[in-house]
């Protein structure tokens, strides 16, 4: 994938998190009401979560907008890391969402206190969810099959949100039919429980983008098969070491050390390695390859072996 073809497509991305910015509009202004109307501390922490999903949204927003700029003279590499950010902050709201629901939770088992038209309530929750539900689902689904990790953490997002009024919706019926008031803040603290893990996935996967982790186990098993293939053609005469690789959203960054007769004159060692670059390019879309050419004799070639590490 040329940088100006990855620039283009990441621009593309951008209506998406449009689409999320006009669902967390409707659903908060939803659920705000719902919960004036019921009383509910499980529609207020669902509305405030729905808050947050847009603020999540907005950052989505301005961090596909700068990793859409091509490569230029002070980002080489282009702008692409910039996604791990938004998906670092989307964990973070995610938690902080949790933090606050519990907060209200914990506040309404020690003063609980009966919920009002609840069945309006419910209803205007139950259609807040579904608008979120295809929204998430849309946003997950464009967001693995592009490899944007910005548009997969606002979908996890959104679909921690539909969790958490399922929750509520519960909580808020089962309270309807039992009396049982504090039923309404147990559930929320439940749903506050199992987006917190959502959240920490989230922020633990921007991270190790951060931190440049290597490719997935079976993309490294791609390249080594075509690497072990190319040592089967040519035994004793090339070989490969200091395989390195690292992922930012969509491009993949790959390097290796191609070892070659000393014999060989620059035009044929060129085109060996040229060759190789072309095969793990095509068979890793949006992949960039550098290849170092070293002579196989020289034993100053192997200095660098310790560079190359089999994952387990």
């Amino acid at each position: 994938m040329s940088a100006s073809s990855y620039t283009e497509r990441r621009r593309a991305l951008m209506r998406f998190a449009w689409l999320s910015i006009a669902a967390a509009i409707l659903t908060i202004s939803l659920k705000t009401l719902a919960w004036w109307l019921t009383g509910s501390v499980g529609l207020l922490s669902d509305a405030l979560e729905s808050i947050v999903n847009l603020v999540g949204s907005v950052i989505a927003l301005v961090v596909l907008a700068i990793a859409a700029r091509p490569p230029d003279q002070d980002y080489p590499f282009g702008h692409s890391k910039a996604e791990y950010f938004s998906s670092g902050v989307e964990g973070g709201l995610i938690i902080l969402a949790a933090i606050g629901i519990t907060a209200a939770a914990i506040e309404r088992i020690i003063n609980p206190r009966p919920l009002e038209a609840p069945v309006i309530g419910l209803s205007l929750s139950v259609v807040a969810s579904i608008i979120n539900f295809g929204v998430a689902r849309t946003l997950l689904r464009v967001g693995q099959s592009e490899e944007s990790i910005t548009l997969e953490a606002d979908g996890h997002h959104l679909m921690t949100d539909v969790w958490t009024s399922v929750g509520v919706v519960l909580g808020v019926a089962l309270v309807f039919l039992t009396g049982w008031y504090v039923l309404d803040p147990l559930i929320a603290l439940a749903v506050a429980a199992n987006i917190s893990w959502t959240g920490f996935r989230v922020f633990k996967r921007s991270v190790n983008g951060l931190m440049d982790a290597a490719l997935p186990q079976e993309e490294l098993k791609i390249i080594e098969d075509i690497l072990e293939r190319e040592r089967r053609k040519l035994p004793g005469e090339v070989d490969f070491h200091a395989l390195r690789s690292r992922k930012a959203a969509a491009r993949r960054f790959i390097s290796v050390h191609v070892l070659v007769p000393g014999r060989w004159d620059v035009q044929r060692a060129h085109d060996f390695a040229d060759d190789i670059e072309e095969e793990i390019a095509g068979r890793l879309p949006g992949a960039s390859v550098i290849t170092h050419l070293e002579p196989i004799e020289d034993p100053r070639s192997y200095q660098d072996v310790d560079l190359y590490r089999h994952r387990p």
